[in-house]
């Protein structure tokens, strides 16, 4: 079934690589991105006629109304993503992160279909065990996670509403980000060939980004029975510590040093262990592994590297 979709932030990291499999499904798609990273990720989908654009900002309703109106299913990608961004911009942040889903929530009739990606940072450090599962209780740290967690609680008072608490996404994608954890590791070993890791026994769960679009084009396709539910994603076989990401990544680049600080403390305090079988049980698994998404990383930092300040 065919299905009109707007995908808020579709520009982005997650969304270049998600709207060019939704059209290749057969849905229309509508994206609303305000371009603030100059990106031309979707350039080969300018030929669809099923694809639309649109620039503009999520939180002004007069842009927003008219393409909700038309919309059967809402992907709102459009976020600062990350404690870092999010700490540079606070009233940017709480207004895109927040505010903006709010006001669309409201704008939104009852049939309208919306698939939202969330966080599982969002857990913070787990219980004595460190391990969670979507009834675990949440302790967000970072501002990005407490607003998420805010949106996610106003998302399941509707009827038709999935919310998805991703893991730590990796891999390449037309719209890069290399601040991402694999992704960073992985140009830190190729560029410098070494990495100071502090705390490094903290833990978390990882998924590729070409399976996040894989988990929204299941759950279109099976709305009916996963609506009203939250669900984590990532992979079930990586829940993996940063020394542990650190070896894998040494499997393929045995040149990479990692140092263990000895004092010192990581900002960002998330440590925990993620159970997928919830979504597993649905009928979707993550399947492209940290090491296959590590390979693919190595070949596309060959043809992608941040020189603008440097001469070689």
């Amino acid at each position: 079934m065919s299905y009109h979709i707007l995908v808020t932030g579709g520009a982005g990291y997650l969304g270049s690589t998600m709207v060019p499999a939704l059209l290749q499904a057969g849905h229309k798609v509508t994206v609303l991105d305000n371009f603030m990273f100059r990106q031309t990720s979707l350039n080969h989908c300018c030929h669809d006629p099923n694809f639309s654009v649109v620039k503009g900002d999520i939180r002004i309703e007069r842009v927003m109304a008219p393409l909700l109106k038309k919309a059967d299913i809402i992907i709102p990608l459009a976020a600062l993503v990350g404690a870092p961004l999010c700490n540079l911009d606070p009233v940017g942040a709480t207004t895109i992160n927040h505010d903006a889903i709010t006001l669309m929530i409201r704008l939104l009739s009852p049939q309208q279909l919306v698939l939202m990606p969330t966080t599982n940072s969002a857990y913070g450090s787990g219980d004595k065990d460190n391990f969670c599962t979507e009834e675990s209780p949440l302790r967000p740290i970072s501002q990005y996670a407490i607003e998420k967690v805010g949106i996610e609680k106003e998302l399941m008072q509707r009827e038709n509403a999935i919310s998805f608490r991703l893991a730590t996404v990796f891999g390449m994608s037309p719209r890069m980000r290399i601040d991402l954890l694999v992704n960073d590791f992985t140009y830190r070993a190729v560029n410098d060939r070494f990495v100071v890791l502090f705390e490094s026994h903290f833990k978390r769960n990882y998924v590729h980004v070409r399976d996040v679009t894989r988990l929204f084009l299941h759950a279109i396709d099976h709305f009916e029975t996963m609506r009203g539910e939250i669900y984590n994603f990532g992979l079930s076989d990586a829940n993996v510590s940063k020394k542990e990401l650190c070896t894998i990544i040494q499997q393929q680049l045995p040149e990479f040093v990692v140092i263990d600080a000895p004092v010192g403390k990581d900002p960002d305090q998330r440590n925990y262990i993620v159970s997928n079988a919830k979504i597993e049980a649905a009928g979707c698994k993550a399947q492209i592994s940290l090491q296959e998404g590590i390979a693919e990383l190595l070949k596309g930092y060959t043809m992608l590297k941040n020189s603008r300040y440097g001469n070689v």
